[in-house]
């Protein structure tokens, strides 16, 4: 479901010329599976972080600042991702 969804969102539509008439036609080119795969990895990640966070702070009521920057560096990497894809 999750690798459904990002694999759509990192499919490419590219318009071809094709046949003696030159009609364009679009053509979706689909994303490596690396991509999607690190990108669900990365996702996981973050979740898990998240969830830790949160326990961190239930559990002994302080904010770990380690576990807030690896979060924060996660969310870089998903949107730097994102945006070479769509470039």
């Amino acid at each position: 479901m999750l690798r459904g969804k990002i694999r759509s969102a990192f499919t490419r539509t590219v318009w071809i010329q094709q046949g003696a008439r030159k009609m364009v036609q679009p053509i979706e080119v689909p994303p490596s599976e690396k991509i999607v795969l690190g990108v669900c990895f990365a996702i996981a990640a973050l979740i898990g972080l998240v969830i830790l966070e949160v326990a961190h702070m239930a559990y002994l009521g302080s904010w770990s600042s380690e576990i807030f920057a690896a979060i924060t560096s996660l969310i870089g990497a998903i949107l730097g991702i994102f945006i070479s894809q769509k470039a």
